[in-house]
């Protein structure tokens, strides 16, 4: 049986747990909805899982996953299936996520999540690790829209056709990252809010925010999905459509290279609180106070 597990709040807003700011968060329970952490920090026995223990007392914890290698010719690595179903059942997260990637060849991890063409044969793949990660895990899970810096000579399916195929078939939900979906739309010239648009709205169970960066390549400018900024102002407007169609989500700001301070991600987490607080359910509660 698939669970959808835990409940967030549509009108939460949470932040990203990073290793700066755990003894602060753990000190003093910062003013929102959750947090979510890297499965792949918490998957040993040693200190890191018993930290969540008590973290989680105060606060929901999702889990966002950057190992399963979903679109992996080779399968799926079991062991890391495995230990993962382990982390859920301890942690027992109310939300569990993972990319629309591959980034395992030969047993060896690569350390980039790499991406695919859109074709059915690679749709009935990653339909199939999908659902088998699923039954491991009791658990729906959500699939991000990957950030794309260039484009396959054949990958007839869409982006969103793909995710929402993916969906369909397998029961997933979707991730969906804004700020991906900006990065992804400027670098290959595609119109970011027709993208939002051919999402399934219902099968959109959390947003993400976050930075990116500008490199000039040979006079052309490409947008880098590197979370070591605040959210552009770009992307906050390109959010706002999102919340208009779709309606509230869990929404996360992420930050994961050159993190400040902790009330610098407060920050960010308070507007996009306010974004969503006119659109939240009557008598929602409040994620961050602005």
């Amino acid at each position: 049986m698939i669970s959808s597990g835990g409940a967030v709040s549509p009108g939460l807003v949470g932040i990203g747990l990073r290793a700066p700011h755990v003894a602060e968060i753990i000190a003093t329970p910062p003013p929102v909805g959750w947090l979510e952490v890297h499965v792949e920090n918490y998957l040993g026995d040693g200190p890191a899982p018993r930290v969540l223990d008590v973290i989680r007392r105060a606060h929901p914890l999702s889990l966002h996953g950057v190992g399963l290698s979903l679109g992996s010719a080779e399968g799926l690595d079991r062991r890391h299936l495995e230990r993962l179903a382990g982390l859920v059942r301890r942690i027992e997260p109310a939300l569990v996520s993972e990319h629309l990637s591959w980034s395992i060849t030969g047993g060896a991890y690569l350390n980039h999540l790499l991406p695919l063409p859109y074709t059915e044969e690679s749709l009935e793949l990653v339909c199939r690790h999908v659902s088998q990660s699923q039954e491991a895990l009791g658990r729906r899970l959500l699939i991000e829209n990957p950030s794309s810096y260039l484009r396959f000579w054949h990958s007839p399916i869409p982006e969103p056709e793909f995710l929402g195929e993916l969906a369909r078939r397998t029961g997933c939900g979707l991730l969906c990252d804004v700020n991906n979906v900006f990065v992804t739309c400027h670098n290959l010239g595609q119109d970011p809010a027709a993208y939002l648009a051919a999402l399934p709205s219902d099968a959109i169970g959390e947003i993400h925010l976050a930075g990116h960066s500008s490199n000039d390549v040979d006079g052309r400018i490409v947008l880098i999905d590197d979370h070591g900024s605040r959210v552009a102002p770009a992307v906050w407007a390109l959010y706002e459509q999102a919340v208009r169609r779709i309606g509230p989500r869990p929404t996360l700001i992420e930050w994961d290279t050159d993190i400040p301070e902790l009330a610098v991600l407060l920050e960010e987490a308070a507007r996009a609180g306010r974004i969503l607080e006119p659109r939240a359910p009557a008598g929602a509660p409040h994620d961050v106070a602005a």
